[in-house]
């Protein structure tokens, strides 16, 4: 039976760099014995490589194909790559389960219409420290990071949000993304 009081969806964004995979990932360790909540795991058109998130790797037909077949409730385009999110996430939402997904900055106002209940907790780190993460990465070139670190991508103010910094120590981050999807699972829907 559907809760009265929908999910909320929870998106996590930040710029290559910030330690997006690592902390959710962590997070997700922590809070796996929460019923009400869960993290999305996304359809996306890369394979799957050891120092990403775990996701469903598909080719650009097949996701083509299983857009066609309504399998994504919300799907995007960015870098050169779809991402899904799968269908079974509406159902979950009205159900009153929580959702964790890594998001895109670009597409939260689209996000915001989809599904009223969204939340942002937005991840960040002082330049230096992205930049040194790039590099460590070794894909892009030191003109290439130089260029990622000079764009900007604002965040709409379409949804709450709260931010993490992850410049300094891993489980001071850890705690303080933890503590903001938690918060975000407890605050009870905005009346209409």
């Amino acid at each position: 039976m559907p809760s009265a009081t929908p999910g909320c969806l929870i998106a996590v964004v930040g710029p290559s760099g910030v330690g997006k995979d690592t902390l959710m990932s962590a997070a997700r360790d922590r809070l796996a014995g929460r019923g009400d909540l869960f993290f999305v795991r996304r359809t996306i058109t890369r394979p799957q490589a050891s120092d990403a998130e775990v996701h469903i790797p598909v080719t650009d037909a097949a996701f083509d194909r299983a857009r066609a077949d309504g399998a994504f409730c919300f799907w995007w385009e960015a870098h050169g790559l779809k991402y899904g999110l799968p269908a079974s996430l509406v159902g979950d939402l009205a159900a009153g389960r929580h959702a964790v997904v890594n998001g895109s900055r670009k597409v939260l106002a689209d996000m915001a219409h989809r599904f009223p209940r969204l939340a942002i907790v937005s991840l960040t780190a002082r330049p230096e420290v992205v930049a040194r993460r790039l590099a460590a990465r070794g894909r892009e070139s030191a003109e290439e990071i130089a260029r990622r670190l000079s764009r900007t991508v604002e965040i709409p103010a379409v949804a709450p949000m709260r931010t993490v910094d992850n410049s300094d120590d891993l489980g001071t981050a850890i705690a303080d993304l933890v503590a903001a999807i938690e918060s975000f699972a407890q605050t009870p829907a905005r009346s209409a």
